[in-house]
């Protein structure tokens, strides 16, 4: 199974979407939470380049937020990508 590394927030609705997605799919996923740690939230923006959350990682490979793994989803290819 791969490695997902998601940054987080508590009270974000696409970080609440992004999560369930892979719990539905028995995914096992590392939450980095943000929420109001600014060394993870710097971390996160030198790691991506982005402040907003979810940031998602599957297997180091920077999948992006809540939408692109949505997309991997309705494309077939999310699957794939976790079995790797």
């Amino acid at each position: 199974m791969a490695s997902v590394v998601i940054y987080s927030t508590t009270f974000c609705p696409y970080c609440v979407r992004a999560k369930m997605l892979l719990q539905r799919k028995g995914v096992a996923f590392e939450e980095v939470d943000v929420s109001g740690d600014a060394d993870a939230r710097q971390a996160l923006v030198a790691r991506t380049r982005q402040r907003t959350v979810p940031q998602i990682f599957i297997n180091d490979e920077h999948i992006g937020g809540c939408d692109e793994l949505y997309a991997l989803e309705r494309a077939g290819e999310l699957d794939a990508k976790l079995s790797a």
